[in-house]
């Protein structure tokens, strides 16, 4: 997972820079970083932030940033933005999104010539793999275009020029880049990001909406489109469910008002008698205050999230610090739960590790009588290809019944993905036995494109189809 963010101005946009950046904090929890053009070149600042918030390791740093244009990044695989002198002068790149065939294009790029600096883990940063690719081409335009044809995945891309900042969305759409401007009509200042939601507090108003494969140059003149947008777009459907921040929207479709949808649904198919409906936090709150307004049954809050220096705990790389999060961040309401028949409404169940194990068993340590589940996505059954979330099949908690059901992996998991088949209710009810729960009721895959509220065509719904 990973956010970019993009500042031009006349003036000095470090503090815009730091703070447009920080607003992506949700999106990764391992690198961070700015670059800025000013007066006296190219300058970056890259730290890790595994350890501390974006905001206490980069607040030194930003004052004494000073440029007219600036990209920062959050990033969970590699350090960045990084800056490069090539054939088109000294550029600064930030990506977003995640490179499948990465050995493969750094071999090709190898033979042709390039060099690649070597990471602590011995890989290959994306920004030097798609800087490389860039400067295949005649321009930096074409060179984008090819980059993201050769591209298995999907990458996002913003590259600072004298000219300017180009800001390149994935070839089919399938994560957000959008473009706000000053609300102070004498200011020429534009800002370009992954989270709209970022403009607000800093004095600016979305405008647009880059299209998918969309480019376009970003100068305090405005903002022109050098490649226009493609006819196909696939928008990842997890980013209203989960990974969005509640104030942002995509598309021009709200996060919050599509979580509170959710849980609608998921009340209007269910029947289950309860005390109260409640989130976790933080994604699931929505989606909860969506069951309780359709349900009628009251929301209250079973566990609250102690917020400083915990972020998400399904965005670090190792389940060791995930279950770490997950268990300190989280705090039970004893008075709350006590005796009580709780409905649990959660973004989406991925492993399953951090539910069972930590959520589910505070509540039971709490005394509750009853714990009902109702996750507002269907089963995850495929590992995400185009951003670094689940990896393999054998993490998501749908694929681990399957295996305990049939006694082996299977290749072809499509009989269970139908709601109305026998193996989708074996599945159902074998992961409401691992987790120890009184019930388990997932969101039918229909009712979730229907809370989105965009065509099926125009959503990624790989994770949970498989295409």
């Amino acid at each position: 997972m990973g956010g970019i963010f993009g500042v031009v101005s006349t003036g000095n946009c470090n503090k815009t820079l730091f703070y447009g950046t920080d607003y992506h904090s949700h999106l990764g929890t391992e690198n961070g970083g700015m670059a800025v053009l000013g007066a006296n070149g190219f300058y970056k600042t890259v730290h890790s932030v595994s350890q501390a918030q974006f905001k206490s390791r980069f607040v030194d740093d930003y004052k004494k940033l000073e440029g007219y244009f600036g990209i920062g990044a959050i990033d969970d695989e590699t350090p960045q933005p990084l800056i490069f002198r090539s054939k088109f002068g000294v550029y600064a790149v930030a990506v977003s999104g995640l490179i499948a065939n990465k050995n493969k294009l750094v071999n090709e790029l190898l033979n042709e010539g390039a060099s690649f600096g070597e990471m602590g883990d011995g890989g290959v940063n994306n920004a030097e793999i798609v800087a490389g690719m860039i400067n295949r081409g005649d321009n930096i335009v074409e060179g984008i275009a090819s980059m993201r044809g050769a591209i298995e995945g999907s990458i996002c891309a913003l590259v600072l020029t004298t000219e300017g900042i180009y800001a390149a969305r994935d070839k089919f759409g399938r994560f957000p880049l959008a473009i706000g401007k000053s609300k102070k009509t004498e200011d020429k200042s534009y800002v370009v990001a992954t989270e709209a939601s970022s403009f607000e507090n800093l004095g600016y108003e979305l405008m647009q909406f880059l299209g998918p494969g969309e480019i376009v140059l970003l100068t305090t003149e405005g903002v022109k489109s050098v490649k226009p947008a493609g006819s196909e777009k696939k928008i990842c459907s997890f980013l209203w469910i989960y990974t969005g921040y509640p104030s942002s929207s995509y598309e021009g479709i709200s996060v919050e008002s599509t979580r509170e949808r959710c849980g609608m649904y998921l009340a209007k198919r269910d029947n289950v008698e309860a005390d109260f409906v409640s989130g976790v936090p933080d994604s699931g709150v929505g989606h909860a205050i969506g069951y309780s307004m359709e349900s009628g049954i009251p929301y209250r809050r079973a566990l609250v999230k102690y917020s400083p220096g915990y972020g998400r705990s399904y965005t670090p790389p190792t389940q060791e610090i995930r279950d770490l999060v997950a268990t300190m961040k989280l705090c039970a309401v004893r008075d709350v739960i006590k005796g009580n028949r709780i409905i649990i409404c959660d973004d989406s169940i991925v492993r399953g590790t951090q539910l069972k194990n930590l959520t589910i068993k505070k509540l039971w340590d709490n005394g509750a009588k009853e714990i009902h589940i109702r996750p507002a996505c269907p089963p995850l059954m495929f590992p995400c290809v185009y951003a670094s979330t689940t990896r393999t099949t054998r993490e998501l908690a749908g694929r681990r019944a399957i295996r305990a059901l049939e006694g082996k992996e299977i290749e072809n998991p499509y009989e269970y993905l139908d709601t109305n088949s026998k193996k989708y209710a074996q599945m159902i009810d074998w992961i409401r036995r691992d987790l120890n729960v009184t019930s388990l009721k997932y969101m039918t895959i229909d009712d979730m494109i229907a809370a989105i509220g965009l065509p099926a065509d125009q959503l990624c719904l790989h994770c949970w189809q498989g295409n």
